[in-house]
C-alpha cells in the first residue's frame, strides 16, 4: 500500500483530470436544456437560442398520416382494357350469326336449336325473324357497329364507375398507360344507350325486342377495374411521404432574445432537445446524464497523464508545470466551450495552436502534439459538435503548430507558424470541402478564419510566454537571448569591474556552445550559462589572476586558507546575485556545478608546505558543488578548466591542445566530478573533438608584419623597454 505522503503526492497531479473534466462539462452546451430550453408557445426567451448543428423538424402522426392520404387520394385509379375480351366477343358473335345461318333454310326449329347451343333462348316468333336473311343481315351489322363503337373503345360493368371518387381514371392498353377523365369512359347504360341509335329495325316489335335480348346476351366488359394495383400504387404514394417538416441548419437562429415563442419555433426546439438526448447530451436533472460525460472526457484526458508518468516524469514530478497543463487545457477547453455555444459551424476558431505553440516553447513538440491530439478528441466528443468535422480541424491546427515552432528566438521566429498554419487549415478545409461538396466561397472562408486563428495564437504565445515561464521556471530560448545581452546589468558590471573573468566567460562560452551543439544539447543555454558562471568574482576581483595586474597579487599577504576562503565565495557569491537579478534557476546552475565539488589544489598545495606537508581539512579547500547535473554544465566543468590551463601554455600546436584537453577531461572523469551527468563517452569524445576545433582556431600562428609597414614582429619591443632604441 501507498504511504500516505505518496498517496497525495500523486493526488495533487491527478486531481486535475476530473477538475478539466468537470470544465468541459460546464463549457460545452453538453445538456439538453443548456442548448434548446423547452420554451412554451407563447412565452418569452431570455436568450438567442442558435442551432448548434443540423437537424430536421419531422412532421406529427397526424401530419403525416393526413398528407398520406390526401397524397393517395390523387392516385388515379387504374383500368384495363381487355382486348382478348373484345376478340373473343366477336368471334363468338360470328359464330352464331353463322350457326343461325346454316340453320336458316331447315325451318325455325332449326334456329331455336342453334341458338340453345350459344346460350340465346328464342321465341319462334324471333327464329322466324331470324330466318329472314335480309332482317339477320341487318341485325348482324348493327351488333357489330355497336360493339366497334363500344366495346372496342372500353365499357365499364354495371355499377362499376358509380363508387369512382376520382375524376380521372388511367386506362391501361397493353404497355402503355393513358389518363382519362372518369365521364368520358364508356359505361354500361351509355353501352345501351348508343345500342338504341344504331337499331337496325325500331319498326318491329320482334326485331326490337331480339336486338336488345342479342346485344344484352353478347355484352362483356372490356374496361376492368385494377383495385389491387390501385392500392398498391396508392401504398407507395403513402410511403413516399417525407416525414419532415423542414431543415433547421446549423447557426439559424430558433428564437432570438425576448421574443415570444412561435408554434413553429417550439417545434424546433423540441426537436433540438430530442436530438441532443439521441447524442447522449445530459438532461437538467440526469444523474446519468452528467455522470457519462464527466467518465468519458475524464476517460480521454487520462491519457495523457499517464504519458507524463511515464514519459515525462520530469515535468510530471514538477507541480508548476502540471498546474501550468492542467491551466492551459482548462483555457483551451472553456474557449472551445464559447465557440461551441455561439460559433458551433466553425471549429476551426478553437485556440488549439495557441496551446500547441506554447506547449512546444514551453516543452517541445512531442509533448504539444499528443496534448492537441487529445484535447481534440474531447472537444470532437461533444455532441454540439456531433455534426461538424471538429476533431480533424482541430488536430490539424495543433498538429501543425507544434511540428512550425521549432525554434524561437526573435519575433521574427513567429512569422512561419503563422504561414504554417494557415497552410493545415487551407489543406484540411479543401479535403473537406472536396469530400463533402463545399461551395468553393465556404473553403476559403474556413480557411480565412483558420489563418487568423494562428495569428491571434502567435500573439498570445508571444505575450503570455513570459507569464508561463515564470510560472513553470522554464528557461526558453527568448529569456535566454535576454539575458545574453551585454547591457544587462549582471554583465556590464562584470565586464567592467572584471574584464578579465569577461573575457574568460566569452571565450568559455565559444566553446560550450559548439561542443553542446555538437552532442544535441542547448547551445544557447551553454553559452548564456558561461556569461554568467563567475558573476561571484565582482565582488572581489582582484583575487582572481585574469584580473591582477602583473607583480600585484593579493593572495601573497595572505594565508592559504584566507585565500581559499575568498575563491570559494565566488560561488555564494554569484548565487546570490543571481538571485538577486532573477537568474533562471537554469543559468544558476551554471554558479556552483562548474566547479563541482573539486578541491583548490594551489592553496592546498600552498598549506600544506607552510605547515610541513602535514594534512589540512580537505573540506576546506574544496568547492560546495553539486556536481554537474546536466549536459550544459558538464561541458562548462570541462570547458572552464581548459580555457584556464591554455593560457599558461606556451608554443600550442594543435596535438599539444588536444593532449591537454584528453588530460583534463581524463583528471575530471576519474575524479568523479560527471557521474551524475547525463554524458556518454561518445558524447565526451564529440566534446573533445568539438573542443579542438575551436581552440585550434582561437590559438593559430600569425606571421610577423614589417615594422616599417606599422606592423609588429616577433622581435618587436616597445619604446621603453631595455635595448629599445
Amino acid at each position: 500500500m501507498p504511504t500516505q505522503e505518496k498517496a497525495r503526492y500523486h493526488l495533487v497531479r491527478w486531481v486535475w483530470v476530473p477538475a478539466l473534466a468537470l470544465v468541459a462539462h460546464v463549457a460545452f452546451p453538453s445538456g439538453g436544456a443548456d442548448v434548446a430550453p423547452l420554451l412554451e408557445p407563447g412565452a418569452r426567451a431570455d436568450k438567442d437560442i442558435v442551432a448548434p448543428f443540423n437537424f430536421v423538424v419531422n412532421k406529427s402522426e397526424d401530419e403525416l398520416q393526413r398528407e398520406a392520404e390526401e397524397l393517395a387520394a390523387s392516385a388515379k385509379p387504374i383500368y384495363e382494357f381487355r382486348q382478348h375480351t373484345y376478340d373473343s366477343l366477336a368471334t363468338a358473335t360470328a359464330a352464331f350469326f353463322g350457326a343461325v345461318d346454316a340453320a336458316a333454310d331447315q325451318g325455325p326449329q332449326a334456329i331455336i336449336r342453334a341458338a340453345r347451343e350459344f346460350g340465346v333462348s328464342l321465341t319462334p316468333q324471333e327464329a322466324a325473324y331470324l330466318g329472314k336473311g335480309g332482317k339477320r343481315q341487318r341485325l348482324q351489322q348493327a351488333l357489330q357497329r355497336l360493339f366497334d363503337r363500344t366495346l372496342a373503345q372500353g365499357v365499364t360493368g354495371p355499377g362499376v364507375l358509380q363508387g369512382e371518387q376520382s375524376r380521372e381514371l388511367i386506362v391501361r392498353r397493353g404497355s402503355t398507360e393513358s389518363s382519362v377523365l372518369r365521364d368520358q369512359a364508356l359505361t354500361f347504360n351509355q353501352y345501351l344507350n348508343r345500342a338504341k341509335t344504331l337499331h337496325p329495325d325500331p319498326g318491329s316489335s320482334v326485331g326490337d325486342v331480339l336486338y336488345i335480348k342479342l346485344q344484352r346476351q353478347f355484352f362483356r366488359p372490356t374496361l376492368i377495374p385494377k383495385p389491387l394495383e390501385t392500392e398498391r400504387r396508392r401504398n407507395e404514394l403513402r410511403g413516399s411521404v417525407d416525414p419532415s417538416k423542414y431543415i433547421v441548419r446549423a447557426g439559424d437562429r430558433i428564437v432570438g432574445a425576448n421574443e415570444i415563442v412561435t408554434n413553429e419555433a417550439h417545434e424546433r426546439l423540441v426537436t433540438l432537445h430530442q436530438e441532443l438526448l439521441r447524442r447522449g447530451a445530459a438532461t437538467t436533472y440526469s444523474i446519468r446524464g452528467v455522470i457519462g460525460p464527466l467518465l468519458r472526457d475524464s476517460l480521454i484526458i487520462v491519457i495523457f497523464w499517464v504519458l507524463l508518468v511515464f514519459y515525462r516524469r520530469e515535468t510530471y514530478r514538477d507541480l508548476r508545470q502540471v498546474a501550468l497543463i492542467g491551466g492551459l487545457f482548462a483555457v483551451l477547453l472553456t474557449q472551445a466551450g464559447l465557440v461551441a455555444r455561439f460559433y458551433p459551424a466553425h471549429p476551426e476558431v478553437v485556440f488549439m495552436p495557441f496551446l500547441a505553440m506554447m506547449m512546444t516553447v514551453l516543452f517541445n513538440g512531442r509533448v504539444s502534439m499528443i496534448a492537441a491530439m487529445i484535447l481534440a478528441v474531447v472537444i470532437g466528443q461533444q455532441p454540439v459538435f456531433h455534426d461538424v468535422p471538429a476533431t480533424f480541424l482541430c488536430v490539424v491546427g495543433g498538429v501543425t503548430a507544434a511540428l512550425s515552432v521549432k525554434t524561437l528566438r526573435s519575433r521574427s521566429n513567429f512569422y512561419a507558424p503563422v504561414l504554417i498554419i494557415s497552410g493545415g487549415y487551407l489543406t484540411g478545409a479543401l479535403a473537406l470541402g472536396l469530400s463533402s461538396g463545399w461551395p468553393i466561397a465556404e473553403i476559403g472562408v474556413r480557411c480565412l478564419w483558420g489563418a487568423l486563428n494562428g495569428l491571434v495564437s502567435a500573439g498570445l504565445t508571444f505575450f503570455l510566454l513570459p507569464v508561463a515561464e515564470s510560472i513553470t521556471h522554464i528557461t526558453t530560448d527568448l529569456t535566454l537571448l535576454e539575458l545574453s545581452d551585454p547591457s544587462r546589468p549582471l554583465l556590464r558590471r562584470l565586464s567592467l569591474e572584471a574584464p578579465g573573468t569577461y573575457a574568460h566567460s566569452v571565450a568559455m562560452a565559444n566553446l560550450v556552445e559548439a561542443a553542446c551543439n555538437r552532442i544535441g544539447a542547448n547551445g544557447l543555454l551553454g553559452r548564456v550559462g558561461c556569461y554568467y558562471h563567475d558573476i561571484g568574482k565582482v565582488k572581489n576581483p582582484l583575487y582572481f589572476v585574469e584580473n591582477q595586474i602583473p607583480g600585484n597579487n593579493p593572495h601573497d599577504r595572505l594565508k592559504a586558507l584566507q585565500s581559499a576562503q575568498i575563491i570559494k565565495a565566488h560561488v555564494t557569491d554569484g548565487l546570490a546575485l543571481a538571485a538577486e537579478a532573477k537568474l533562471p534557476d537554469s543559468v544558476s546552475a551554471f554558479i556552483p556545478e562548474h566547479h563541482g565539488t573539486t578541491e583548490i589544489t594551489y592553496f592546498l598545495d600552498k598549506a600544506k608546505k607552510s605547515d610541513g606537508g602535514q594534512a589540512r581539512n580537505v573540506e576546506d579547500f574544496t568547492y560546495p558543488g553539486p556536481k554537474p547535473r546536466s549536459m550544459e554544465t558538464a561541458i562548462s566543468m570541462i570547458a572552464d578548466s581548459v580555457e584556464a590551463a591554455l593560457r599558461v601554455l606556451e608554443d600550442l600546436t594543435p596535438q599539444k591542445i588536444e593532449e591537454a584537453i584528453d588530460h583534463i577531461v581524463r583528471t575530471k572523469v576519474n575524479a568523479g566530478q560527471l557521474d551524475e551527468a547525463p554524458l556518454t563517452l561518445q558524447q565526451i569524445e564529440q566534446v573533445k573533438a568539438a573542443f579542438l576545433v575551436v581552440l585550434s582556431g582561437m590559438y593559430h600562428n600569425r606571421i610577423d608584419y614589417p615594422e616599417s609597414s606599422g606592423g609588429i614582429s616577433a622581435a618587436w619591443h616597445s619604446a621603453g623597454a631595455p635595448g629599445a632604441r
